[in-house]
């Protein structure tokens, strides 16, 4: 009865959306009101992600049955949002207020729906995985239309939606659908680890790919660290760095991340928490040149803080581990041109047997063309040989192919850096405008 009656209410005060271009000099302002309900923030954030928009500042409310954020936002050239149709579309998005729902599932699945198969894979990662499972995909006739791979703390996951390569259509045969399984999971077979053993057909259901992402390496515990000649990958540099303590006077528990600042950031903290049962009831960002800053006060979705060193040690592990699965690691190459059956097998034959490595990758096809994005290391994890590039770029095209961006000759993120308790007397006022967010915008 109480959950039909908080639908009535949800029903009866939709979202509103006010999205501002006068309040601030350098960003777009977005402010979100609605009644509160669990996974509402991430909502939020994930249409503002799927618009690319990058978050500059943001102040999130959620304390009783009320809940309100006010976003500082740009476009991914920093400029403000000023096109009247993308308003319009960001604004209806919103005040729709989608619910995404939530499907643990194993470590590889394959799932039909109307447009194509969606193939859900995690495995120990490996130089030449990527290219081991397309020359699969290939040979079984699959034609690769989008797909996302990471790979963080030796282990690799991957959502790829495939179709039939003759009829363009999703592959529905059951004993088709098994033989892809069956092979891909060999190919995921490739050591004695046995957590690449763990294979399943995914129950029919969709949810947000980067989301799935982030479940599918949480469920298969790549937060778990893998310790190295006595060194944690945690303790080699200052970023990103997480730190969780208690609020006791006001009974939360207060998370706060530091790390070099990049599109989703928020979202992928926000994901995390979220599928962790985690409730955020206050929170703030603020990107400083190319640091982020994240505070939020939370509770276990049962109201109570996190009370052992245990689930405190854990939860900045998978924060940590959020963080970094999305990182750019390595050399950024872009591949835009004609698709075709068979491309991605092709391409990324050709970045193995030039002993590159890929760490990321976004795969996508839109009105026949395909633009892919590759983030490579050599096979050690170091930077790319430039030759090794010049060489492959020859091989596929210098058109085609192209270097997009290069981490390792990007500026250090700063040593020690350090940003005050932004909240500071944040529990001493009664209400947003006590604390100034609506006129705080710039």
């Amino acid at each position: 009865m109480d959950d039909e009656y908080a639908k009535l209410i949800r029903r009866m005060n939709p979202p509103r959306v006010v999205i501002d271009n006068n309040a601030c000099e350098n960003a777009t302002v977005i402010q979100v009101d609605s009644v509160n309900k669990h996974g509402i923030l991430l909502d939020v954030v994930q249409v503002i992600s799927d618009m690319n928009l990058v978050i500059k500042k943001a102040y999130i409310s959620s304390d009783g049955v009320w809940f309100m954020d006010v976003f500082n936002v740009t476009d991914r050239n920093g400029n403000k949002i000023k096109d009247k149709e993308v308003i319009d579309y960001i604004q209806r998005r919103l005040e729709k207020n989608p619910s995404f729902e939530t499907s643990m599932r194993e470590s590889v699945g394959v799932v039909p729906t109307e447009e194509h198969t969606v193939i859900e894979l995690t495995g120990t990662d490996r130089p030449g995985l990527l290219s081991e499972i397309c020359a699969v995909l290939a040979d079984l006739r699959c034609n690769v239309v989008t797909a996302e791979i990471w790979t963080h703390n030796t282990r690799a996951a991957a959502v790829v939606h495939v179709t039939d390569d003759s009829s363009g259509c999703a592959i529905e045969d059951p004993s088709r659908l098994s033989t892809i399984r069956d092979l891909l999971c060999n190919v995921l077979r490739g050591s004695d680890d046995p957590k690449t053993a763990k294979t399943a057909l995914s129950h029919p259901g969709v949810t947000y790919r980067d989301r799935r992402l982030h479940q599918i390496m949480f469920a298969d515990r790549d937060y778990e660290r893998v310790e190295r000649a006595g060194l944690r990958e945690r303790d080699k540099g200052p970023f990103p760095h997480v730190t969780v303590s208690d609020c006791t006077e006001r009974d939360y528990t207060v998370v706060i991340m530091r790390a070099k600042d990049r599109p989703k950031l928020l979202f992928d903290i926000v994901c995390t928490l979220t599928d962790m049962q985690y409730v955020v009831f206050h929170g703030v960002v603020q990107t400083e040149r190319t640091g982020a800053y994240q505070e939020f006060y939370i509770r276990h979705v049962d109201g109570f803080p996190i009370s052992s060193e245990a689930e405190r040690e854990r939860l900045i592990q998978c924060l940590e581990a959020a963080i970094e699965r999305r990182a750019s690691e390595g050399m950024e190459l872009e591949l835009c041109t004609e698709d075709r059956v068979g491309l991605l097998s092709d391409i990324t034959r050709i970045f193995r047997e030039n002993s590159l490595c890929i760490k990321r990758a976004e795969i996508s096809t839109e009105n026949g063309k395909a633009k892919d994005t590759f983030y490579v290391t050599d096979v050690t994890g170091n930077p790319v040989d430039p030759k090794s590039i010049d060489s492959i770029r020859r091989q596929i095209g210098d058109t085609v192919l192209q270097v997009k961006h290069n981490s390792s000759l990007s500026p250090k993120p700063p040593q020690g850096t350090t940003i005050g308790f932004l909240f500071g007397s944040f529990f001493k006022a009664r209400s947003f405008q006590n604390f100034k967010l609506i006129r705080s915008y710039s």
